[in-house]
């Protein structure tokens, strides 16, 4: 069984409300929006004609908006719009993605405009998810305790049910109608954000009462200077963001932090192999779309077994353990790859499509496995009272981090001279891709033992 028992108790006990229902569509929209993937990944290829290199950094570019996604939860908190701080900024990134989709299957015919529109539908999506787990932290807090953990279980069904869909459905749709239907078909997705967002209950500013924290209101000999009552609404928000930086800069500035931060940084930004392994499977191997939607099916569900696995068997093990021999084991199953490459498992009589499907399927469960640890690491960091924001800034540098990799991975891929229709050294490009991901093995030490986190993060606060 692939959720816990627990999980599954706690949500059928959950009465379901309006606003539940529509947080639910929007986690499976964060999810189904990966049908247009595979689709992107075509156009650029075909329809535009572009090489494995700038693919995989026009893929790199789109990722910014992910980099920055503290930012909109700081725009929607202090900024609201017409006194709501919710309603109208989800309205906003739906509008945003009906308008970056559609255009994606209409007018958009240059390498600019599309790097333009899916950079529009990403900041969509990053902003999106950045309001609705804003919602999440807010019911969170006035769940009785021990049912808080079925809201963020909730919302990760929701998202994986919308993945598993879109998987299958991405390679048959673009196989069969092409890929401007597949971005019509996407730009569906986000009108379902916008309509969901009236079911928000988003108080408006003037019923909600905002408190900066005693230290910012205490004059030098300790005496309260202001009351925060006689403030200002908008000296209210403004206090409560300048406490929040304060916070994360006493955060950041702590060597129990930062130096993990590095750590996931390094582990994450060695290059990547993945567009120029793409158009190999595409040009060379003549994958075709729907088979190709099979495997991310496929991986869409052995993600799920990773997570089980990692639940049922590794929940215990030491971080800096499990990140060592993880990393050991998906550097050599990587290189697994190596076979299909040089067309090795045709000599094992193992067939390109079966390879490519089981190769998948045990690279997706190990790489699961090893990615789980750092969500476990970078929750255990946050220190009480900045948990949301903190996070946040941590899956930034992953994002940052991946951004990196798929720019290396293209600067490696123009050095090797892999083409669209030159793989001669895309042997070389996966072996260094796959060896790269051990270097970071010696900063090990930069993880913080797990009896010490808390007295290593605690020392920062003001």
């Amino acid at each position: 069984m692939l959720i816990q028992s627990d999980w599954l108790k706690r949500l059928r006990g959950r009465s379901f409300d309006l606003e539940l229902g529509a947080i639910a569509i929007i986690y499976f929209v964060q999810g189904a929006m990966a049908i247009s993937q595979l689709a992107v990944s075509f156009f650029l290829k075909d329809d535009l004609g572009l090489s494995p290199t700038e693919v995989a950094s026009m893929v790199g570019i789109t990722m910014l908006p992910w980099t920055v996604k503290p930012l909109y939860g700081l725009i929607s908190d202090g900024f609201p719009v017409f006194g709501y701080r919710r309603r109208p900024y989800l309205l906003l990134s739906s509008f945003l993605g009906i308008f970056a989709w559609v255009s994606m299957s209409s007018w958009v015919a240059t390498p600019f405009w599309a790097i333009a529109m899916i950079a529009t539908g990403s900041l969509s999506l990053a902003f999106s998810d950045a309001i609705t787990d804003a919602l999440i932290v807010q019911r969170a807090r006035l769940e009785p305790e021990g049912d808080a953990g079925s809201l963020q279980s909730f919302s990760w069904i929701a998202s994986s049910i919308g993945a598993i869909i879109s998987a299958y459905l991405s390679g048959y749709l673009l196989e069969h109608f092409g890929a401007k239907f597949v971005f019509e078909i996407t730009a569906i997705l986000p009108l379902l954000v916008g309509i969901s967002a009236f079911a928000i209950a988003d108080n408006p500013m003037s019923t909600i009462y905002i408190v900066a924290p005693d230290p910012i209101n205490k004059s030098n000999d300790g005496s309260s200077s202001t009351k925060p009552e006689n403030l200002s609404r908008n000296s209210q928000i403004w206090m409560s963001l300048k406490f929040n930086f304060i916070q994360l800069r006493q955060a950041f500035t702590n060597k129990a932090i930062w130096l993990p931060a590095a750590f996931l940084f390094c582990w994450q930004a060695s290059p990547s192999a993945d567009t120029a392994f793409f158009y190999f499977t595409t040009n060379e191997l003549n994958f075709n779309p729907e088979f190709l939607g099979t495997v991310r099916f496929v991986g869409s569900w052995a993600g799920l077994l990773g997570v089980w696995l990692f639940q049922r068997f590794f929940r215990g093990v030491p971080t800096r353990k499990i990140f060592f021999w993880t990393t050991i084991v998906s550097t050599l199953l990587g290189l697994t790859s190596l076979l299909l490459v040089t067309h090795a498992n045709r000599s094992l009589g193992i067939d390109d499509r079966w390879f490519s499907l089981g190769d998948n399927l045990i690279l997706t469960v190990a790489g699961r496995i090893a990615f789980m640890p750092v969500l476990v690491l970078a929750a255990r960091l946050c220190p009480e009272g900045i948990e949301a924001t903190l996070f946040a800034l941590l899956m930034s540098v992953l994002n940052i981090s991946a951004l990196c990799s798929f720019q290396l991975g293209a600067g490696l891929t123009y050095l090797l001279g892999v083409t669209e229709s030159n793989f001669d050294n895309l042997w070389l490009l996966v072996l260094i891709a796959n060896l790269t991901s051990l270097l970071p093995l010696p900063l090990l030490k930069w993880l913080p033992e797990e009896k010490n986190i808390k007295e290593e993060i605690a020392p920062f606060t003001p």
